[in-house]
């Protein structure tokens, strides 16, 4: 049977892009959104064969809306070969300010508790069958905590270490762990930032780049390599001379700025 992938984060950006990729590769597809409608529209728009994707509506910072998707999907379409966690948000933080108190929650909670509800209602399955592939979206920024940018640093750096865990507990059952850490793409996450994005990338370039390190079972892959360099050096810099450098920074976009 054709293979299958699962994916969250399929309305835009990033899961959009590897969605194309997968469907352009000859996988069947099991997409996840909020709005399922207004994904079917733009599927249909670009031509997809109704019998090669299906979608299910479900809001991935809520456990178990995103677990009953995953349980839909495997009644209706089997247990996927590839499962994705793409969702996830990027809104700015000020920790003196209680609202942003409830933000950052529903950062970790799409983020982090969203990515691995989305991974539970396979794990067993895929373990049964002995073969799969979960997918963890991180993010280049896990490596530092930059000015503002608290909440989605600290929840990519926990996507990171929760993959690697997750990874050694799956070793010798044949479920592969794969962890991918963008640097920046041209995508609506990205568009409002107000600091310099060095190697921004199209989410087609980097949809292609992710599809190969995916199909090689890759543990852990840099998105482009240029910024693994960059994040090499920023993680070596002395914590004064990082502060310094970083202080000055312009802030990410608050859930309340426009």
């Amino acid at each position: 049977m054709t293979k299958l992938v699962f994916l969250t984060g399929a309305s835009s950006g990033i899961g959009q892009a590897l969605a194309v990729r997968f469907y352009q590769a000859g996988y069947r597809l099991a997409l996840v959104a909020r709005q399922p409608f207004d994904l079917l529209a733009w599927a249909s728009a670009a031509g997809w064969q109704v019998g090669r994707f299906r979608v299910y509506c479900a809001d991935v910072a809520v456990i178990d809306s995103i677990v009953g998707a995953a349980k839909a999907c495997i009644e209706e379409q089997g247990v996927p070969d590839v499962v994705i966690a793409c969702a996830g948000i990027s809104v700015g933080v000020d920790s003196a300010r209680r609202q942003d108190l409830d933000v950052m929650a529903r950062v970790f909670a799409l983020n982090n508790l969203g990515m691995a509800a989305t991974f539970h209602a396979f794990l067993d399955a895929m373990r049964s069958r002995g073969s799969g592939t979960v997918v963890g979206i991180a993010s280049v920024n896990a490596v530092r905590g930059f000015p503002g940018h608290g909440a989605y640093c600290a929840s990519k750096a926990a996507v990171i270490s929760y993959c690697e865990s997750l990874r050694v507990e799956m070793r010798g059952t044949g479920v592969r762990v794969v962890t991918i850490s963008p640097g920046y793409v041209d995508t609506p996450l990205t568009r409002g930032n107000r600091y310099s994005m060095p190697f921004l990338m199209p989410p087609t370039a980097f949809a292609d780049r992710a599809f190969i390190a995916i199909e090689a079972g890759a543990s852990y892959r840099v998105i482009p390599w240029q910024m693994a360099i960059v994040a090499r050096i920023l993680r070596m810099l002395p914590n004064p001379v990082f502060d310094r450098l970083f202080a000055g920074r312009p802030r990410k976009r608050k859930a309340d700025e426009t």
